[in-house]
């Protein structure tokens, strides 16, 4: 809020001087001009400022700081002026010296704060708040007001303080709409969605239309596995709010945990179309490739992944996905080479149960070309963490049949056949089939 011009202190300064040149009890006329003109500019400055002409109060203001450059409360105006000319630089140098003029004065020092939180000068902000803060005769709403600030600025970085500024801002003035807001947040950041999801909704009884605390109920629904809930939150929000960016993504990756990838993608695509670094962004461009696998369009899966790998050429996961999708586009070749480099970075996978998978996923690859020996190579790699599949022995019984490898491969079809039961009807009945015929040829 903007703080209002005092005159008093300009009236003091110049009966002062009047005093020190004209003997007591006199006065003098060219001193009762000079207060009569200062006191209009002030009148001026402010009705400028009170009817937000900025331009206009920041000529009066530079006048009366020019002549009176240590008065506070004048400089902090000025700066108030400046900043909302778009003169960030000047207002922070009006603030530092109201501030230095006026050491306990709270307005220059939040609204420097807040200019230089804005700036991405977080250090400077983060002092001047607290100094803010900590002025122990600054009227409580101006410390709330600084704490708060100091909430919003720690949130990320730092969110167990910034809920202890957040109180301490309630011990000295009532709660807001926004305060609950900011707890929810801090309660998801700290990890507690359940906290987190009864915040939010007090916070949207209060503010009923507000995308953000409906966007966090949504995220924290989700993160509980509330995906219904979840869904008909967001479900309701998109119609208002269409073209809300935040929103689309957060339904794109609703959808894509509740396996809805037809709906997830038309707005994936949107979100690409309206905004380069949305385009841009790996995590973003990796999900809708995922949803393009998982929808059967393993072509556009391909093309995304392809182009991620370009950055990130030793990314297994990424190769163990590409290989994926060429296998379903029948290019077995390709994807053969494309999982043999995946398996071969086994210390760059997250786990080994990702590393065996892709193992697997590899012996399938080469079977599909003709490959029985890598086919088993690939198996026996996958065998040392995960246990078999029926799939998997099948291919394994295969990949020895195709070698001649009788022995091996009458093994492998048996225990198919144990763990298959009836589960593959097309494959056991290859299987018992050869089975018979490898039987006749020892």
């Amino acid at each position: 809020m903007k703080q209002k011009l005092v005159c008093s202190g300009l009236f003091a300064l110049f009966i002062g001087s009047a005093v020190a040149q004209i003997p007591a009890g006199t006065r003098s006329v060219d001193d009762h001009s000079r207060e009569d003109a200062v006191n209009q500019q002030i009148r001026e400055a402010e009705s400028a400022l009170e009817k937000q002409d900025y331009k206009g109060a920041e000529s009066k203001l530079r006048t009366l700081a020019a002549t009176n450059p240590k008065d506070g409360r004048i400089l902090y105006d000025l700066g108030f002026a400046q900043e909302r000319n778009g003169e960030e630089a000047d207002a922070a140098k009006a603030y530092t010296a109201s501030i230095a003029a006026i050491p306990d004065f709270a307005d220059p020092k939040i609204a420097l704060g807040l200019l230089d939180a804005r700036s991405g000068r977080t250090e400077a902000a983060h002092r001047e708040l607290v100094d803010a803060a900590n002025l122990p005769n600054a009227a409580p709403e101006l410390r709330a007001r600084a704490l708060r600030a100091l909430a919003h600025l720690d949130e990320s970085s730092q969110p167990e303080a910034a809920s202890e500024e957040l109180l301490a801002a309630l011990k000295l003035t009532a709660e807001t709409p926004d305060d609950v807001l900011m707890g929810a947040e801090l309660a998801e950041r700290a990890g507690d969605a359940a906290d987190a999801e009864v915040a939010y909704r007090r916070a949207l009884k209060l503010l009923p239309d507000d995308v953000d605390a409906t966007a966090g109920l949504a995220h924290v629904l989700k993160q509980q596995g509330k995906l219904a809930e979840a869904d008909a939150v967001l479900s309701g929000v998109l119609k208002e709010h269409p073209d809300d960016v935040r929103l689309i993504a957060q339904a794109a990756t609703l959808y894509a945990a509740e396996g809805k990838e037809a709906q997830a993608i038309p707005l994936l695509e949107q979100l690409r179309a309206v905004d380069p670094k949305i385009a841009a962004d790996p995590d973003t461009t990796r999900l809708l490739a995922r949803l393009y696998y998982f929808n059967g369009n393993n072509a556009a899966a391909e093309k995304l992944y392809t182009a991620l790998l370009t950055t990130t050429p030793k990314d297994p996961v990424l190769l163990d996905a590409l290989g994926s999708a060429q296998v379903k586009q029948g290019h077995d070749a390709e994807a053969e080479a494309t999982l043999a480099k995946a398996v071969a970075l086994r210390e760059e996978f997250h786990d080994d149960q990702a590393w065996g998978e892709a193992a697997g996923h590899l012996a399938f690859a080469a079977s599909k070309n003709n490959d029985p020996k890598t086919c088993l190579q690939a198996l026996a790699a996958r065998a040392t963490v995960l246990p078999n599949s029926p799939t998997l022995l099948f291919l394994e019984a295969k990949a020895h049949d195709q070698l001649r490898q009788i022995k091996e491969a009458i093994a492998a079809y048996k225990a198919f056949l144990v763990l298959a039961n009836g589960k593959f009807p097309d494959q056991e009945f290859e299987a018992r089939h050869r089975l018979i015929a490898l039987e006749h040829t020892r």
